[in-house]
């Protein structure tokens, strides 16, 4: 089976000052772009993809141009950020004397955010279209070559590529285990055990 790259999307002002960018369209910002820039030298090194899946926002959508010039863009709508309610587009400054927030810290992240898409909606939406995802590529390249060896290429958010990777990496880690940074990520082996697909030979990025 073939490689599978989970990039998150490069910075924004929002991710800049730490911010709560969930449905926010907002754009990568200078040092976003720049930095991206200085990456791309290096993922080039090793691939260019004839297709990157993304986002639907367009942090996404640039960071993809950006790392992979002139390449095909799919957009999956479902694997958007979580809409992070009345927090959205706001940082911990903002949020410290807001009892509801300070009732999320005390969960260890559990809780929902006020008005927000709940936690496990999110996370089974986006875990949906990502196995769809698979079975797709999986069924075209079968179709055309016997066995599917193009490596695929996500190019998302923090929290999409947290949902995936608790449920599918092996072995298995916690959602908040899989944090990363802005143009970070994880190469990994997709593998098909029966009815479903998994994750591994893990490697951040």
């Amino acid at each position: 089976m073939a490689y599978l790259y989970l990039i998150r999307h490069g910075k924004t002002e929002g991710n800049m000052e730490k911010r709560y960018v969930g449905r926010t369209d907002e754009p990568l910002c200078e040092a976003g772009v720049c930095e991206i820039i200085e990456r791309r030298n290096i993922l080039l090194r090793s691939f260019l993809p004839e297709k990157v899946y993304v986002s639907p926002m367009l942090r996404c959508r640039q960071t993809a141009e950006q790392l992979f010039p002139g390449v095909d863009q799919e957009v999956l709508d479902d694997l958007r950020e979580m809409d992070f309610g009345q927090f959205e587009y706001k940082n911990y400054e903002e949020l410290s004397d807001d009892m509801r927030y300070q009732a999320f810290i005390d969960s260890g992240g559990c809780l929902d955010f006020p008005e927000a898409e709940p936690q496990q909606q999110f996370r089974k939406r986006v875990r949906k279209a990502f196995a769809q995802c698979l079975e797709k590529h999986e069924a075209m390249a079968r179709l055309a070559s016997g066995d599917p060896q193009e490596p695929l290429v996500f190019v998302v958010h923090g929290g999409t590529i947290m949902a995936i990777m608790e449920e599918f990496a092996r072995p298995h880690r916690d959602y908040f285990d899989w944090q990363v940074r802005a143009l970070s990520g994880y190469r990994c082996r997709i593998v098909r055990e029966e009815d479903r697909f998994s994750l591994d030979d893990v490697i951040e990025l």
